[in-house]
């Protein structure tokens, strides 16, 4: 039996200590690991996440006035806001919030929730967050908010919408409320969660389906290095990268880049720039991994993968240029002591890798990495083991 997580007791604690009342209920949503498809979301391609057991928790209650406060384990002091100046606070997509960024994930959530139904009676709430998800190590703690407060509200707000529908909202929060240009795969991968199984997403029509992993049955672990080299979407490389990706569609004249293949790379290097091109060219490569290893998976098992994964890494290291030594170092020395294959994962400029490995060689290659991590001067790196896992649900 899963021992519950102390995040569910600090979120129903500190809900307790703002309000003096019980909450509502208690709601999650998980973290994300990204096995192969790394900034392919926003260009309409494909991605092949999983959520992870790790959790962000939200505790809620209702109110009887129209305001919303949301108060969290990570911050100093609550933020409070009456639910009709939403549209006030989220205006625009270039506009900078009016409330702290981490309080701008909740609230905007409630503000695209509210946009999407109009119609229904939303109630003001208190909402406190506590998380075991680590945060900046490119394992999705953003989407994690988002997901278990959209789920909350759904609940208490009676709005009866859908996975994807809920994926979209928390889209669309860090996307206009938070001002990061992600794409929609952090947030399908965690509400769309299921044990023992990646989802495959096409970010274009949002089709997705869960594709078994099989790394049980084949003695196969996820190794999680997160570097503590933080990192933040709502900043420049980031946005420089999507920038990039429009700019090399335009100049094949496609929408996006999902509308190119690994054949329109000839033409694409006549027309670009180095560095636009070596954009282009990861995405391209990198739709086309996914879909490889989807079909590696299903024909020959989990052992077949490593070699895309390994393609997957050097791609973002030398064509998208978004890792950074300690995650490179991650990467070789895990491979040099016989992981089956690694990457860094997420969004990059920091942040984890991952790396597949036999379940008798998770300690002798965490060693390892902790060693070559102190050899080097870098900090310790947090490492643990992830196993695919649900998505939100109702704790409490």
């Amino acid at each position: 039996m899963t021992t519950p997580s102390p995040a569910i007791a600090a979120a129903r604690t500190l809900l307790t200590e703002v309000t003096g009342r019980e909450p509502a209920g208690v709601w999650s949503a998980p973290g994300r690991v990204n096995l192969i498809g790394e900034h392919t979301d926003y260009n309409e391609g494909y991605v092949l996440p999983f959520a992870i057991p790790h959790r962000t928790y939200a505790a809620a209650a209702l109110r009887e006035d129209a305001r919303i406060r949301v108060t969290s384990t990570f911050a100093d002091e609550p933020v409070e806001v009456a639910l009709a100046e939403l549209d006030e606070i989220f205006p625009t997509l270039s506009a900078a919030p009016a409330v702290p960024e981490w309080s701008a994930y909740a609230l905007g959530v409630a503000w695209a929730l509210r946009a999407l139904r109009p119609d229904a009676t939303t109630r003001g709430l208190d909402i406190a967050i506590a998380s075991d998800v680590p945060v900046g190590a490119g394992l999705s703690s953003s989407a994690a908010i988002e997901g278990a407060v959209a789920s909350a509200l759904n609940e208490l707000w009676t709005l009866d919408l859908d996975p994807v529908t809920l994926a979209q909202a928390g889209r669309r929060a860090e996307n206009e409320a938070v001002g990061a240009p992600t794409g929609i795969m952090d947030q399908m991968a965690s509400m769309l969660g299921r044990a023992d199984a990646a989802t495959f997403i096409d970010c274009r029509s949002l089709e997705a389906q869960s594709v078994p992993t099989g790394f049980t049955p084949a003695g196969l672990e996820v190794l999680v290095i997160d570097t503590q080299v933080k990192h933040s979407h709502s900043t420049g490389g980031y946005r420089e990268r999507r920038d990039a990706c429009e700019r090399g569609a335009a100049l094949l004249g496609i929408p996006s880049l999902r509308d190119a293949s690994v054949d329109d790379l000839p033409r694409a290097a006549e027309l670009m720039d180095d560095v636009t091109f070596r954009r282009v060219r990861h995405v391209v490569t990198e739709n086309q991994r996914v879909l490889d290893t989807v079909h590696t998976l299903a024909e020959q098992g989990p052992r077949a993968i490593g070699d895309l994964l390994v393609a997957s890494h050097a791609s973002m290291r030398d064509d998208f240029e978004i890792s950074v030594d300690e995650l490179d170092l991650a990467v070789e020395t895990a491979l040099a002591n016989g992981a089956v294959g690694a990457r860094m994962t997420g969004g990059g400029f920091g942040g984890a890798a991952i790396a597949l490995v036999a379940h008798d060689a998770v300690t002798p290659i965490a060693y390892a990495v902790t060693r070559a991590f102190a050899d080097a001067g870098y900090g310790e790196p947090h490492i643990f083991t992830v196993r695919p896992s649900d998505g939100p649900r109702r704790d409490a």
